[in-house]
């Protein structure tokens, strides 16, 4: 499996935990970033609602990410700023990835609940890891909602992620958060590493101030940059690139990335006994192991 960290006392922590704690950012740094969160905040479009999802039952969003703004030409200034502060850092933890997607992330007080989930994969997860570097400029802590994680349960769930497909830790949520999930308190400027795979959420910001954080997802350089996407029984797969995560909306169907294949599949749900096995279990991108979330599954690629 391809190395994620230069350091490789990291690489193995990492390895085996699914993220790990580094300085990352100055504090002067850390102030110009957030100066300048707030200079291009006029820009900013809104975040879509759930009223423009085109989705029937879809749910409130109580997060502010770039990612969801409905302006593209202020995603790609955030991209812009986030890289070019982030870059000469990525460049000496990561060994060789590339950014796709940056986000400011605000949580204002008493909201900002960001549910249990997994990030979506980005990548062929069999292949490598993708990662999230999230950094915040204020110190995090739990009583303003600091990112809280399930060490080890990084490529031991969901295979598939995207939108619209099926999570098989659904009917769990509450059972994970009341018993898995260890705080990260982050000190500003500092950042936690993670696989983008691994079971992770945060909760609302209890206090009176403001707590922002930003997020940078990055893959191999080398590797293309992969979107699956649910549509009942089956799970398209676009090759995309970071122009593609600037235009789209995350609840639409995309008509302008390029389908290489699709996967047709059944799945079920799994209850907190089978959830504390597979911790101590295999990863899926162990290929003597088969993905037990899959009951079939057919590749059909294109070309």
């Amino acid at each position: 499996m391809r190395r994620v960290l230069t350091d490789d006392k990291l690489n193995e922590e990492f390895i085996k935990n699914g993220y790990v704690c580094v300085p990352f950012i100055s504090s002067d740094e850390v102030a110009e970033l957030k100066q300048k969160f707030f200079d291009t905040l006029p820009q900013s479009g809104g975040q879509i609602t759930t009223e423009e999802t085109g989705m029937e039952n879809s749910r409130l969003v109580t997060y502010d990410f770039t990612f969801i703004d409905k302006n593209p030409e202020y995603k790609r200034v955030v991209f812009d700023i986030i890289t070019e502060y982030f870059r000469p850092h990525m460049k000496r933890l990561l060994d060789n990835y590339k950014p796709i997607i940056a986000n400011y992330i605000r949580k204002q007080s008493a909201t900002g609940e960001v549910p249990l989930h997994q990030n979506w994969a980005f990548a062929d997860e069999k292949k490598c890891y993708t990662v999230s570097i999230w950094c915040p400029l204020v110190d995090s802590t739990v009583e303003n909602g600091t990112l809280q994680v399930v060490p080890g349960s990084h490529k031991r769930f969901g295979e598939i992620r995207g939108p619209l497909v099926p999570w098989e830790l659904e009917d769990i949520k509450n059972e994970i958060i009341e018993n898995h999930l260890v705080p990260l308190e982050t000190k500003a400027g500092d950042c936690v590493i993670l696989d983008d795979s691994i079971v992770h959420y945060s909760a609302i910001n209890k206090t009176g101030d403001l707590r922002l954080a930003i997020q940078l997802i990055c893959i191999p350089a080398e590797l293309p940059s992969l979107h699956y996407y649910g549509k009942g029984g089956k799970v398209d797969i676009l090759e995309v690139d970071e122009n593609f995560y600037m235009e789209f909306n995350p609840w639409k169907l995309p008509d302008y990335a390029t389908k290489i294949g699709e996967l047709a599949f059944e799945y079920k749900m799994i209850d907190e006994s089978e959830f504390i096995k597979r911790l101590a279990g295999s990863t899926f991108d162990e290929t003597a192991v088969k993905s037990t979330f899959f009951q079939k599954i057919k590749i059909a690629l294109f070309g």
